[in-house]
């Protein structure tokens, strides 16, 4: 994916996938756990957790993580960025955090959310990493040749 489309596409309001390394025992795999976060093409990707949580506590420790966003409808695509931790805001903005809650609720939903979790302003922060590296695929262009392959337009078919 070119980058301005991979930028555009994290951008975009999907659940990502948060990826840090796991110390806590030698046959650990990485720790992988969904995450709702925040990105604008050109800077930080945005996550928000408790303070206290075993991520919160594995991001500190890492100082980088992971985070992998997908389109599972057809053709797929996905984009994963990997980066240091830039910042860790503590505790969080609420502004930042009523931002989070609206980019991936409905409206009511947000409010809803917003007002059932109001102790969490006092119990998270946020996480701020600057990618570095970039791994994306669009299937679509795969998708199309296939197709055509099938068709006997086009391909070795």
């Amino acid at each position: 994916m070119p980058s301005p489309d991979r930028e555009r596409f994290l951008a975009e309001p999907r659940v990502g996938v948060l990826g840090v390394t796991d110390p806590r025992g030698g046959d650990r795999a990485p720790l992988i756990v969904p995450v709702w976060y925040d990105y604008e093409p050109g800077g930080d990707v945005i996550v928000q957790m408790g303070r206290e949580t075993i991520k919160a506590r594995l991001l500190r420790a890492a100082g980088r993580f992971s985070l992998c966003a997908q389109d599972e409808g057809r053709p797929y695509r996905y984009v994963s960025v990997e980066g240091p931790v830039t910042a860790i805001q503590d505790p969080v903005d609420p502004a930042l955090r009523e931002a989070m809650a609206r980019r991936y609720l409905d409206p009511e939903e947000a409010t809803g959310y917003l007002e059932a979790t109001a102790g969490q302003l006092q119990d998270d922060i946020v996480f701020r990493m600057r990618p570095q590296h970039w791994r994306s695929a669009d299937f679509a262009a795969f998708a199309a040749d296939f197709t055509e392959a099938g068709t006997g337009r086009g391909g070795a078919g």
